[in-house]
């Protein structure tokens, strides 16, 4: 199973950008689906995540009402929408998948993807 994560980029602040993430392998279609990011210096943290049929979603505090997550089971894909970006949002972004949500959440989940940049200035 391959998670490629890709739409990361520079930004100026209050800008947009989405993110994608794509599943190459097997279908993910009954999968909990999430992003985490790591700023420089620290740990990695979870930024969002959304149930396989896209009932629940969940935001880490920091980007509720700036992000939304959102997926295409029938294109086996993930989105993160950001608006309103800050440069505290500046992170590599990491898409995971699992099949249960308290472990995609703790950071453990079965699969990763690679990462994409998101760099946003001032």
């Amino acid at each position: 199973v391959q998670l490629q994560a890709s739409g990361g980029g520079l930004v100026q602040a209050g800008g947009s950008l989405r993110l994608s993430c794509a599943v190459f392998g097997r279908t993910v279609r009954n999968y909990v689906m999430g992003w985490f990011r790591q700023a420089p210096g620290k740990e990695r943290e979870f930024v969002a995540a959304i149930s396989w049929n896209s009932g629940s979603t969940y935001y880490a505090e920091s980007v509720k009402g700036r992000f939304t997550i959102s997926r295409d089971n029938a294109k086996n894909t993930v989105y993160l929408q950001m608006n309103s970006l800050k440069p505290e949002d500046t992170a590599v972004y990491y898409c995971a998948a699992d099949p249960g949500i308290n472990v995609l959440v703790a950071g453990t989940a079965d699969y990763w993807g690679q990462g994409t940049q998101v760099t946003v200035s001032s």
